[in-house]
């Protein structure tokens, strides 16, 4: 039985909503969610927060995760999100022991739910991959790209234009969260690499909380399409 951890992110600063991982969001803080989400997902052991504020890492304990310090340097908003959790990796094997695969959660994330998480661990498994990635389909979806005054269609032909049934191919990377082996992040420097899989999650978990008016709308989303006939166990100490 290969051990399974999830670990997330949650720096103290944000330029874009002061506080967000903190914040009040549909009722507890916005960390809380992906902490909940990661603890009732079935094969994952441990759940492991890493952050550089005080508040942020006392609120991870009180829902139940253990933490990680992490330096101001690995923290500020240009600081590259792989080295944090080679950070943590280093400190999880120094404490306790390197776990097989991890689950890394973005705490901006929130709306998902933990079947993505064991349906994306699933695939992970069986189809014997190095890392994955969450995604949704990109239907619909129609890029151009602005050159000066021209622009160029890039993922379609404007003059024949295509169904919605034929863009079935593409996905996009919602970054909600990434599977991967500490083998692999520490050879590559990279979550991503030698054999990538996908897991395609529901087009309207694609939102997430960048800017102040994304709160409202990624609350209205939680509670009608996740919270509306489900209930949460708050794992508070």
């Amino acid at each position: 039985m290969k051990n399974t951890i999830a670990l997330i992110l949650a720096r103290g600063g944000s330029k874009g909503i002061p506080n967000k991982n903190s914040r009040n969001f549909c009722g507890i803080p916005l960390i809380g969610w992906s902490i909940l989400q990661a603890k009732n997902t079935k094969g994952i052991s441990d759940v492991w927060l890493s952050s550089d504020s005080k508040k942020i890492l006392k609120i991870a304990e009180r829902f139940g995760a253990k933490t990680i310090c992490r330096p101001k340097k690995l923290s500020t908003s240009t600081a590259n999100g792989d080295d944090a959790y080679l950070h943590a990796l280093d400190f999880i094997e120094k404490n306790v022991h390197l776990p097989d695969i991890v689950v890394a959660l973005q705490a901006t994330s929130p709306i998902r739910e933990s079947k993505d998480l064991e349906r994306g661990l699933k695939k992970f498994k069986n189809g014997k991959y190095d890392s994955l990635f969450s995604s949704c389909l990109a239907e619909d979806i129609l890029f151009w790209k602005k050159s000066g005054d021209r622009l160029k269609s890039i993922n379609y032909n404007y003059q024949k234009r295509p169904r919605r049934q034929n863009f079935k191919e593409y996905v996009i990377e919602n970054g909600s969260f990434y599977i991967f082996t500490p083998q692999l992040i520490r050879k590559l420097k990279n979550r991503l690499g030698a054999k990538i899989g996908n897991y395609v999650m529901d087009s309207w978990k694609l939102f997430e909380l960048d800017e102040p008016s994304d709160i409202k709308f990624c609350e209205l989303i939680m509670k009608n399409y996740i919270l509306k006939n489900k209930k949460f166990k708050l794992v508070e100490k």
